[in-house]
C-alpha cells in the first residue's frame, strides 16, 4: 500500500501538469491605426471664434458651455435616467455571470440528511427484502480538473462580457449627456427663435402704425395698410408653433431626467440666450480614439470573448477527468448513524471521453470560429465608423461656424437697410413695397441666424458625442 502512495502522487501532479494547459488561441488586442494624422489640422480654420487644440478632453465637456443650467441638468441626467440605470443593471448581472463561470474551477461539496421509508422487492436481487427506514447522512465532494483549460477559457469570456456590458453603459453615458446637451441648447435656439419672432413682430407693428398714420394724412393707400396687416399675421402666426416647439423640448428634457411631463417647465422657462462657444475646444490625440470611445472598447471586448469561446470548444473534444468523493453514515435507524459501523465513503476518478457525438463538437468549433470572425469584422468596422464619424464632425463644426458668421453680417446689414428704408417711407421718397420687402429680409435673415447659432452649438456636441467626451475612460479601466 506504501509502494502505491507514490505512483498516485505522481498521477495526481501529472493531472495537475495538464491543468495548466489552456487550448485555443490567446487573445491579442488589435492594433489601432490612426486614420486623421491630426485633429487640429482637419478642423484648422483662419479666423474661427472657437478653435480645436489636440489637448485632453475633460469627462465633463459640456461645462465648456459656461451654462449652469446646462450643468445642473447633466449630473441631474446621470444620477436619473432610467436607460443609464438599467445599463447598470446589465453590468451587475454580467459580474453575477462572471462568479457563476468562476465557481467551475473550484470543487464542489454538498451535505445531506435522508430518512427514507421504502419498501424492496422480496422477488428483487436486494438482500434487504420488506419495508424499512433507511436514514443516511453525509458529505459528497467533487471537482472536474482543467486538464485543458475549458474553465478558464469560459472564465475568461466571461469577464470579457463583463467588461463590454461596463463599456456599453458607458457609450449609453456618453449619448446621454449628448442628448441632453443637444435638447436643452435645441430649447435655447427655439426660445430664441421666439424672440426674434417677437421682436419683428414689434417692427411689423410699427409699420402697420406708420401706414395708418399716412393713409390718415391721405398720402398712402389702403394697398399699404392692407400689405402691413398681413405682415404682421404671418410673424405672429409662427409665434404658436415656435412655443409648441419649446413645449415638446422641455418635455424631452424632463424625460431623459426620468421627471413627469412640465417638471422643468419653471426652471426651463426663463429665455435665456444660447450659449457662447469656447474659445478652444480640447479634442485629445487621435492615438487615443480608441481608448476612449467606449463603443470601440466594446467591440474589442467583444472579441476578446468570442475568442476565449475557441478555447472551450477545443477542449470539449479531449478527454476530462472529474474527481469525486462522499463519506457519511447509513442505517436503518436514525440512532445508530453515529455508530462506527454505519460509516460508508466512496471516492475515485471519473473519464469521460467523448468518442461519438453525431458532429456535434465540429459544429460547436466551427461556430465559435465563425463568431469570433464576425466579432473581428464588428471591431473594424466600429472604429472605421469612429474614424468616419469624427471626421465628419470635425468638418461640420468648422462649416456651420463659416456660415454663422455670413448670418450675423447679413442680419446687421439688413437691419440698416429696414432703418433706411422706412426712414424714406416716412418721408415719402419710397412706397411701402420696398419697406415690406426689407422687412422679410430681415425676418429670413435673424431666422437663419438664430439657427446657425444653434447649430453652431451642437456641431459642438455632436464632436464631443464622436470623440466619447461625458466619461473617464482611465477610471473605468
Amino acid at each position: 500500500m506504501l509502494s502505491s502512495f507514490p505512483l498516485r502522487a505522481g498521477v495526481l501532479a501529472s493531472l495537475l501538469a495538464l491543468s495548466a494547459c489552456t487550448l485555443g488561441p490567446d487573445f491579442q488586442r488589435p492594433a489601432s491605426t490612426s486614420a486623421i494624422a491630426s485633429f487640429a489640422s482637419a478642423a484648422a480654420q483662419p479666423g474661427a471664434a472657437s478653435r480645436t487644440v489636440e489637448a485632453a478632453i475633460d469627462p465633463s465637456w459640456w461645462t465648456l458651455f459656461d451654462d449652469p443650467v446646462l450643468a445642473q441638468l447633466e449630473r441631474d441626467a446621470l444620477g436619473a435616467n432610467l436607460g443609464l440605470q438599467a445599463a447598470a443593471e446589465r453590468v451587475a448581472q454580467s459580474r453575477a455571470a462572471l462568479q457563476v463561470s468562476g465557481a467551475a474551477l473550484l470543487p464542489q461539496v454538498s451535505a445531506g440528511v435522508s430518512a427514507i421509508r421504502q419498501r424492496a422487492s422480496e422477488k428483487g436481487t436486494t438482500p434487504l427484502a420488506g419495508q424499512a427506514t433507511v436514514s443516511q447522512a453525509g458529505f459528497d465532494a467533487s471537482w472536474e480538473i482543467d486538464l485543458w483549460g475549458r474553465a478558464r477559457r469560459l472564465q475568461e469570456s466571461a469577464a470579457a462580457q463583463a467588461e463590454a456590458a461596463g463599456f456599453d453603459a458607458a457609450a449609453m453615458r456618453v449619448s446621454l449627456s449628448a442628448e441632453v446637451a443637444r435638447v436643452y441648447l435645441e430649447l435655447r435656439g427655439v426660445q430664441n427663435d421666439l424672440h426674434v419672432a417677437r421682436s419683428n413682430g414689434e417692427i411689423a407693428s410699427r409699420s402697420l402704425h406708420v401706414a395708418e398714420r399716412r393713409r390718415a394724412q391721405g398720402v398712402a393707400t389702403e394697398f399699404d395698410t392692407s400689405v402691413a396687416r398681413a405682415q404682421l399675421a404671418s410673424v405672429e402666426a409662427a409665434i404658436p408653433a415656435l412655443e409648441d416647439r419649446a413645449a415638446a423640448l422641455g418635455n424631452a428634457l424632463a424625460l431623459l431626467l426620468a421627471k413627469p411631463p412640465r417638471a422643468l417647465d419653471a426652471q426651463l422657462s426663463a429665455a435665456a440666450e444660447m450659449p457662447g462657444l469656447p474659445g478652444s475646444v480640447p479634442v485629445g490625440l487621435p492615438s487615443e480614439l480608441a481608448h476612449r470611445r467606449p463603443d470601440i472598447l466594446r467591440a474589442e471586448a467583444q472579441l476578446h470573448a468570442a475568442t476565449a469561446q475557441i478555447g472551450a470548444a477545443q477542449a470539449d473534444f479531449y478527454p476530462s477527468i472529474s474527481l469525486t468523493g462522499s463519506v457519511g453514515a447509513q442505517a436503518l435507524s436514525f440512532s445508530q448513524l453515529g455508530d462506527w459501523g454505519a460509516r460508508q465513503f466512496a471516492f475515485g476518478p471519473v473519464l469521460h471521453l467523448p468518442l461519438f457525438e453525431g458532429g456535434r463538437l465540429k459544429g460547436s468549433l466551427a461556430l465559435t470560429e465563425a463568431r469570433q470572425q464576425e466579432a473581428a469584422i464588428g471591431y473594424q468596422q466600429t472604429v472605421l465608423q469612429a474614424w468616419h464619424e469624427v471626421d465628419n464632425a470635425l468638418s461640420g463644426y468648422r462649416r456651420v461656424q463659416e456660415r454663422a458668421a455670413h448670418l450675423d453680417v447679413a442680419v446687421a446689414e439688413n437691419r440698416r437697410a429696414l432703418v433706411h428704408a422706412e426712414r424714406r417711407y416716412a418721408q415719402g421718397a419710397a412706397d411701402y413695397l420696398t419697406v415690406l420687402v426689407t422687412q422679410q429680409r430681415l425676418l429670413d435673415s435673424e431666422n437663419a441666424a438664430s439657427r446657425g447659432r444653434t447649430d453652431t452649438a451642437l456641431a459642438l456636441v455632436a464632436l464631443y458625442k464622436a470623440l466619447g467626451g461625458g466619461w473617464d475612460a482611465g477610471q473605468a479601466q
